[in-house]
């Protein structure tokens, strides 16, 4: 569980960091199923099943830029997505009845780990309500100088921001046409095996790493089981199967609050957010 003070500066800020998750022998054998998996993507050629590519990736020099749902392929990162160790301290910010919605491994190379634009993930996925927030396990140190998420404190209180570009959705903010101060965003600097929480609704992107040093991040998204999906759900049984803690419910919790629609979608959308963002022309993190 978290201390009160924890929970006042998330409130407050809307983002924690919480050091120490994962033991050492835990953080071993997460580094090792990764590194199986990039050495299994030495036989994929192009986006394929749980694979999200770099650009230069090759037989010779493999860069997988994103694992897609890992939990669904290892039951390490299964086991660890229902923790008690995080369902715990999620308890405290979001209530005790918790959904799964979600979950990727960010891996950012250090010779190029692509960037990812400043956006909010409640623009990605509108619900009823916004109890909503995103695990980020570090499985290995992570740094300014490689590529560490950065946010913007406070600004999970403020309005969700448009991330269209010529009325289509690209996955990202314009900082110039929003006057945003992104000079108050704070690195999210984490030790190997430490996590950070952050809301859906926090600004928060990162730059692409040139450091040397992969930025291993395992992310799960999670939400109150009263937050409904405002684009529906494919499967009502698929859908209730993803809750972690606590009873299905068929009443869902109303939030007096704006939200924006992801659509219309551009060609690009069924590539996940690296493709989203890849038509974006106001890019604040470059590849320089």
């Amino acid at each position: 569980m978290l201390s009160q003070d924890q929970v006042d500066f998330y409130r407050a800020n809307g983002y924690l960091i919480v050091a120490d998750l994962l033991r050492a022998d835990e953080l071993t054998e997460a580094n090792a199923i990764v590194d199986d998996f990039v050495e299994r993507s030495r036989q994929v050629t192009e986006q394929s099943g749980h694979f999200d590519l770099e650009s230069d990736h090759s037989v010779t020099h493999p860069k997988v830029r994103r694992l897609i749902a890992p939990a669904s392929y290892h039951p390490f990162f299964d086991s660890l997505m229902r923790d008690d160790r995080v369902l715990d301290a999620l308890a405290s910010l979001i209530g005790p009845a918790i959904r799964a919605q979600g979950d990727k491994l960010n891996m950012k190379s250090g010779d190029g780990g692509s960037a990812v634009e400043w956006h909010q993930d409640f623009a990605h996925y509108p619900h009823s309500n916004d109890d909503l927030c995103a695990v980020s396990i570090a499985l290995g140190d992570a740094r300014r100088d490689n590529g560490c998420m950065m946010v913007v404190p406070g600004s999970h209180k403020e309005p969700i921001l448009d991330h269209h570009q010529d009325g289509v959705f690209v996955g990202a903010v314009s900082p110039a046409r929003d006057g945003l101060d992104l000079e108050a965003a704070v690195p999210l600097e984490m030790t190997a095996g430490s996590f950070a929480v952050h809301h859906a609704r926090t600004l928060h992107g990162s730059a692409p790493n040139h450091s040397g040093r992969s930025r291993r991040l395992l992310l799960y998204q999670y939400a109150a089981v009263d937050a409904w999906p405002l684009a529906g759900v494919g499967d009502w049984d698929a859908f209730n199967s993803q809750i972690l803690r606590g009873e299905l419910t068929y009443e869902f919790r109303l939030s007096a609050m704006a939200v924006r629609t992801r659509l219309p979608a551009g060609p690009r959308s069924a590539g996940g957010i690296y493709e989203l963002q890849k038509t974006l022309r106001e890019k604040v993190f470059t590849a320089g």
